[in-house]
């Protein structure tokens, strides 16, 4: 994998369309004026929803794991075509199986032929956030623990939930129509950005539809979905506009969807498309390119973790994104601070303001009290109380 320069997410090419609400969640559809044809995304169901993934020698990456998808490509532009077609076959198509059933891959991503990848979506990403730093300390300070220096952050566990436990989204998404070339859908609950997702098709993104509730959540997500309240339904007015004839009302009608795609870019999605993230590259499928990426986690703002499949231009094809709740997201910063200072507890307290007893405390609560030795820790806490 190759670590590229920061950037930032953009959806050129994909267009909104008015919003759809149902309780608390709101669905905002992403449409393509020019669908890609030669890259097409298939999904698979897995008959054991929990799995072990190898990543690294000694390192696994276990969790819910109940699909994945196939993504095929072709070299010279053509259409590719879907997943299973095949010429002839001797069964009868009224009894061949709906979607294919297989144990879950033993990679993260894996090729199957020379334009064919099956990979586990939204894994690749929480597994590129879980291994932030996993290896440790890069220096034997005194402050760290033997486990520290001999196991770095192993285990490394975050919670999640699937889509189905997230109030309303089920009927959010059984009940709502799906536009003429709709590609994607901005998911929010208490209208805070749950997740993006973008396919290259729309006959893949038909398909793929009611795969959002087999993807996982975070508690922020979850929390929301549970206690919120109704969100209001943003509806068009044109009683302000001059409108006397029917191109007068096609042109009000023409502004209103453009003022709601400016708002759903400048505002309601500005936490995901105007933060720089750190991209790294996980396979190649001929012009296009997959990789995951993580953000710069920044304390008490909007931070999400993701994964796309961007064209040669940079055009994404495919995205799929997971917001981080707050606690998440001090643990990455507290990873990244450390990091950045070769895990001298002194020189990153200073860096963050913070003395030294303070951040120990920090890491304690972030979940990383055990990889400082345990007299170190005493004295934090003695120093904390004045003692």
């Amino acid at each position: 994998m190759t670590t590229t320069p920061a950037f930032r997410l953009d959806l050129a090419g994909l267009d909104t369309r008015p919003a759809q609400v149902w309780g608390g969640v709101r669905l905002v559809p992403l449409v393509r004026a020019e669908p890609l044809t030669d890259l097409r995304l298939h999904q698979e169901l897995y008959e054991t929803e929990y799995a072990s993934v190898p990543v690294e020698r000694r390192t696994s990456y276990t969790s819910y794991i109940p699909h994945g998808f196939v993504a095929d490509w072709t070299r010279d532009g053509t259409a590719a075509a879907a997943y299973g077609t095949q010429l002839a076959s001797t069964q009868p198509a009224d009894t061949l199986p709906e979607r294919v059933r297989l144990q879950p891959p033993r990679r993260m991503a894996k090729r199957e032929g020379r334009t064919r990848l099956r990979f586990l979506p939204l894994h690749l990403a929480l597994e590129g956030y879980l291994a932030l730093h996993f290896g440790g300390p890069t220096v034997a300070w005194e402050q760290w623990s033997q486990q520290a220096l001999r196991r770095g952050l192993s285990p490394r566990a975050e919670e999640a939930y699937s889509g189905d436990q997230v109030r309303g989204l089920a009927d959010a998404l059984r009940v709502f129509e799906i536009h003429p070339g709709q590609c994607g859908v901005a998911v929010y609950v208490a209208d805070a950005l749950a997740a993006a997702f973008v396919v290259p098709h729309p006959d893949d993104y038909r398909s793929l539809h009611r795969s959002l509730l087999l993807d996982l959540y975070g508690e922020l997500i979850h929390h929301y979905g549970t206690l919120s309240a109704p969100v209001p339904d943003f509806r068009a007015d044109l009683r302000s506009a001059p409108v006397r004839t029917l191109a007068d009302l096609r042109a009000a009608v023409d502004e209103q969807e453009r003022a709601w795609a400016r708002f759903h870019g400048t505002t309601m999605a500005a936490g995901l498309l105007d933060a720089d993230y750190r991209r790294r590259t996980v396979h190649r499928l001929g012009r296009f390119t997959l990789a995951r990426f993580v953000p710069d986690f920044r304390p008490k703002q909007e931070n999400h973790i993701g994964e796309a499949i961007t064209d040669d231009t940079g055009r994404i094809a495919y995205l799929k994104t997971f917001r981080l709740s707050e606690s998440q997201v001090r643990r990455g910063h507290l990873l990244d601070r450390l990091a950045a200072h070769d895990w001298h507890l002194g020189r990153t307290a200073a860096a963050l303001d913070l003395t030294e007893p303070q951040l120990g405390l920090r890491l304690e609560a972030a979940g990383f009290g055990h990889l400082l030795r345990q007299d170190i820790l005493d004295h934090y806490r003695k120093k904390a109380d004045g003692r």
